[in-house]
């Protein structure tokens, strides 16, 4: 028993955290090969304190595919599953990270890629958690949590869109969101720059999300309120004001193809206003579009 402990730690330790994973996605698509890379090890064990680390890998056994009946499948084809899942628990220390992988993708560089991606960030979290218990522990204890995953926010026959989050836990939270949107039958990952024609599509976007939220501050009596003069707060309270979405802002396309751009916790509003989303009208979009094919 010892020994298998020891080699499967090793696994665990040996599944490397690729480097610039930008440019290996852009030559991905670029090159639109069709090899299929070999899966890197699907049972993952490692030990820390008296904190237990549980995995499920794919196709493991009858319980892991019942949990994965439960999981609808994107498309007729495509399909997100949990590849693995680490879970601790050790009285004031808790982490549950679940991480996805795309199945079935035609696009087997890009599928690999996105997912070593998800697998990488997934172990880097947790081995983040890990060394932070660590030092809590060293200075006399604490409290700590982190809870990742991810959920399907589109699943057309033409839109795949994956939104993961990490939920971080000491005294107050933070909440991050990343979003991965694939084109399934042109099998090309989307970014914000490639749906418009120029850079002015960051003006237009940042306009209209102002617009938003001074009339959601106006029409919840400043229930809703924003980092924003005129959004519910007093002038002198704005001290960090939103100004403009970046190049590389977070967005998904929706089921009805309308572009919603998402804000962190604390990016855009206090932090008991979330994770905030605003859709933007396409109306407003439509002449910085290059088409119509993905936002109409």
């Amino acid at each position: 028993m010892d020994e298998k402990i020891k080699e499967l730690e090793k696994q665990y330790n040996e599944v490397s955290i690729p480097k610039e994973l930008d440019f290996v996605v852009e030559n991905a698509l670029k090159q639109g090969k069709k090899k299929r890379k070999k899966r890197a090890p699907q049972w993952l064990l490692g030990s820390a304190a008296a904190a237990m680390l549980f995995t499920a890998g794919l196709n493991v056994s009858p319980a892991m595919a019942r949990t994965l009946s439960d999981i609808p499948v994107v498309g007729s084809v495509v399909k997100v599953l949990t590849w693995t899942e680490y879970k601790v628990a050790d009285d004031s220390y808790d982490a549950d990270i679940k991480v996805p992988s795309i199945e079935n993708l035609d696009n087997k560089d890009l599928a690999t890629t996105l997912n070593e991606k998800y697998r990488s960030e997934g172990k880097a979290l947790y081995d983040d958690f890990i060394a932070e218990v660590g030092d809590l522990k060293a200075k006399g204890g604490g409290h700590l949590g982190v809870d990742s995953g991810y959920e399907v926010k589109t699943d057309n026959d033409q839109i795949l869109s994956i939104g993961r989050y990490i939920v971080n836990t000491v005294g107050s939270s933070s909440t991050v969101m990343h979003y991965d949107t694939i084109d399934k039958k042109n099998d090309i990952l989307i970014t914000l720059p490639m749906l418009f024609k120029d850079d002015t599509y960051l003006k237009t976007i940042s306009e209209n999300i102002k617009e938003q939220m001074r009339e959601q501050a106006a029409a919840s009596n400043q229930e809703k309120v924003y980092w924003l003069k005129g959004a519910g707060l007093p002038d002198e309270e704005v001290s960090d004001e939103f100004t403009a979405v970046k190049a590389d802002q977070q967005f998904y396309i929706s089921n009805e193809g309308k572009l919603v751009i998402s804000f962190d916790k604390y990016e855009v509003a206090p932090g008991y206003m979330g994770v905030v989303e605003f859709e933007i009208p396409t109306d407003v979009l439509k002449n910085d579009l290059v088409s119509s094919m993905y936002i109409h």
